[in-house]
């Protein structure tokens, strides 16, 4: 599997079932890398430029049935090229914290593993076309009851994959904690069953970590 890339930034993402409380974590280290003067970019998965967030209302709305598991595969690799082109790779190169909230790893679950045995399909195209790792994936682990209730709670336009249930999410929180175990190198599991802010700072505490290491 590709490694991450040699550049000057860092290239963090976050990773976990819907409900998670990702996006609120993202927004939180971003805001607290920032008061220590860091240049920080902050985007998403899938989207993050213009043409993949065109991508993005394609994929997360509609039908849960709407797309193959095999399209949706292209889709995401389609957008995740464009989002590394145009803002991932220029960002790092010029020294910035790139916080995305889910890349890759969700591809490996979603439609890997979790939409049919098509792993191995989406890593040869994700060593074609995409290349690159972050250099630090945050999980946030949660019970997967809890974590479908907090994602139906937003009663947002974007539910296509919460609209798969309950076990759905139970197979990616088994997913994401084996990929926690075979990329260790870059994987960091979170607490996310503890209160928003002791998510925060143990997250706080691993990315300070993984920059003095960098130093």
């Amino acid at each position: 599997m590709t490694a991450s890339t040699s550049h000057n930034g860092l290239f963090i993402s976050f990773e976990g079932i819907d409900g998670s409380g990702k996006s609120t974590q993202v927004t939180l280290l971003a805001e607290h890398l920032r008061s220590l003067g860091r240049d920080v970019v902050v985007t998403r998965e899938p989207g993050g430029s213009e043409g993949a967030e065109e991508i993005r209302a394609l994929v997360l709305q509609g039908n849960p049935d709407r797309w193959s598991a095999e399209t949706e595969i292209l889709l995401f690799t389609a957008a995740r090229r464009d989002h590394l082109e145009r803002l991932i790779r220029p960002a790092l190169a010029a020294g910035s914290i790139v916080i995305c909230d889910r890349f890759a790893d969700s591809t490996r679950m979603y439609q890997g593993l979790s939409r049919g045995d098509l792993r191995a399909t989406v890593d040869k195209l994700h060593d074609l076309m995409i290349g690159v790792e972050p250099d630090l994936t945050i999980l946030i682990d949660m019970d997967p009851v809890e974590g479908l209730k907090r994602a139906k709670g937003r009663q947002g336009t974007e539910e296509r994959f919460e609209d798969f249930g309950a076990e759905l999410q139970a197979a990616m929180r088994k997913g994401f904690l084996a990929l926690s175990q075979e990329f260790k190198d870059r994987f960091k599991v979170i607490d996310g069953g503890q209160n928003i802010e002791a998510v925060s700072t143990d997250i706080r505490n691993t990315v300070e970590q993984a920059l003095s290491a960098r130093q």
